[in-house]
């Protein structure tokens, strides 16, 4: 099978995982070396269905001996199997990255064989990367579940960010849907990456120190390899089981808070196979996705707690109003709060005022009394914070009730919000996406040997790379 047929088969396979996200690594460019993580460094692709995917994310392989339910790669479904060698995705993530349509690698994979024989041909690829074209740009790893400990550690020298998929809220729903794999699979990885990543941080924190006080030179394996800089993520399949948004809400803080996470992924699921166990509705919950994330968004920036946004009495989240606007009509008699002179924590709460929105609100009334059209040049989306807020001591609520049914069919109502703001009238034409109608073949443009003049340009000088095409 040619390399073409490779990356479309394994790219598309790839599409249903949506643990991807900025790199949050601060490596920078060293001379006779490839790529960068500061500033995040990841370029965008997007799917038909408005996913925004970072990276160039595939399989190492779709092969699997797993059976999952969910799984459009499961072992029992008649699909293209397809496998990339260590070295020729390791070729094509180089010549994608030097042709600048990517700038690092998001890489999941079936389980071949064992998950250990995976795991390894992955850390191969890695280390072809990292150690023969001194790739510094940013990789995110999938683990296989039940891959042995010494393999995670290999991995996680070589890697910015691991992940280990949760998959499904319960044990009694993974036993259900995909009873080839356990809860101690996933969190035993999960803890010895979370403990691993400690115990680097702390070690070469104490070489830097002893660096500074003594003198000498850290080892630059060490400084080279850290344990996932960027720190450890999961996902969980939502809809595919029966649990609430208050049980996964509750899962994910407690991960928050034992596995140190960076992200919790929610995957609206996707019903890709016709298996008994799963649910016969075809609806795709992008919104109760979108929901989630926004309370996991109030969880981990705004200081919320779980019990703040969902309880046992309504275990879901409200489909027409956002979390933090449905807290706010839940708690009317702490607002409005006047903008001049509420501290920080409360302006937090305001729907409509985000974290940088209220840093940049207690900054500027340090000089001025700020009104409407000073909220507006801050950035404050005033249409939703109106109701919340006064200025000066004028409300600016426009006549609507201040109470819990009037403001809610105003918060529920769609804000037409211009075009000044919206990303999809800004798209640029061409633009790369992996996943489209049309195969990748039609989408990616040739490769051809560039000009000699291009090439002196691009490549100063510089023996042009073969066509990945080609290989």
């Amino acid at each position: 099978m040619d390399l073409m047929t490779k990356l479309e088969i394994l790219a598309d396979a790839a599409k249903y995982d949506v643990a991807c996200t900025s790199s949050g690594s601060d490596r920078g460019a060293v001379r006779g070396k490839l790529g960068a993580t500061q500033a995040a460094g990841c370029c965008h692709s997007f799917t038909p269905d408005g996913r925004c995917i970072s990276l160039l994310k595939v399989l190492m392989t779709n092969v699997c001996a797993y059976d999952c339910a969910y799984c459009s790669s499961r072992c029992s479904n008649e699909v293209r199997r397809a496998a990339f060698q260590p070295r020729e995705l390791a070729d094509l993530t180089i010549e994608f990255y030097r042709r600048n349509y990517i700038e690092g690698l998001f890489l999941s994979s079936g389980v071949l064989r064992t998950p250990d024989y995976t795991t390894e041909l992955m850390i191969e690829c890695f280390r072809i990367l990292r150690l023969e074209y001194g790739f510094r740009g940013y990789i995110h790893a999938k683990t296989v579940p039940g891959t042995s400990p010494e393999l995670i550690d290999r991995m996680g020298r070589l890697v910015d960010r691991l992940s280990v998929n949760l998959e499904l809220p319960s044990q009694q729903s993974l036993a259900l849907l995909a009873p080839q794999k356990n809860r101690q699979q996933i969190l035993a990885p999960m803890r010895q990456i979370a403990d691993s990543i400690t115990d680097s941080k702390e070690s070469r924190a104490l070489m830097r120190k002893r660096k500074h006080l003594y003198g000498g030179t850290i080892m630059r394996m060490e400084e080279e390899l850290p344990f996932a800089p960027a720190g450890q993520s999961t996902q969980m399949i939502v809809g595919a089981s029966p649990e609430s948004d208050f049980q996964i809400l509750n899962l994910s803080a407690a991960l928050y808070r034992s596995m140190s996470l960076k992200r919790v992924f929610f995957s609206a699921y996707m019903p890709v196979n016709d298996d008994a166990r799963l649910p016969s509705t075809d609806a795709v919950q992008l919104n109760r996705e979108h929901r989630l994330y926004q309370a996991d968004w109030l969880l981990r920036f705004y200081k919320f707690d779980v019990s703040e946004i969902i309880d046992e009495r309504n275990p879901f989240l409200d489909p027409d109003v956002d979390p933090k606007a449905n807290w706010a009509l839940n708690h009317l008699d702490l607002f409005p709060v006047e903008v001049n002179t509420a501290p920080y924590e409360a302006l937090l709460r305001v729907p409509g005022i985000g974290v940088r929105g209220a840093k940049m609100i207690v900054r500027a009334r340090r000089t001025s009394a700020l009104r409407e059209t000073e909220l507006r040049k801050l950035g404050i989306a005033y249409k939703r914070a109106r109701f919340f807020i006064t200025c000066n001591g004028a409300y600016g609520g426009g006549g609507v009730a201040f109470e819990r049914e009037a403001l809610r069919s105003h918060l529920a109502s769609p804000i037409d919000g211009g075009k000044h703001g919206r990303r999809a009238d800004r798209a640029l034409p061409g633009q790369l996406s992996l996943f489209g109608n049309e195969s990748f073949a039609s989408k990616a443009p040739a490769i051809p040997a560039a000009p000699q003049r291009e090439m002196a340009l691009a490549n100063k000088g510089d023996a042009l790379l073969p066509e990945w095409s080609a290989r």
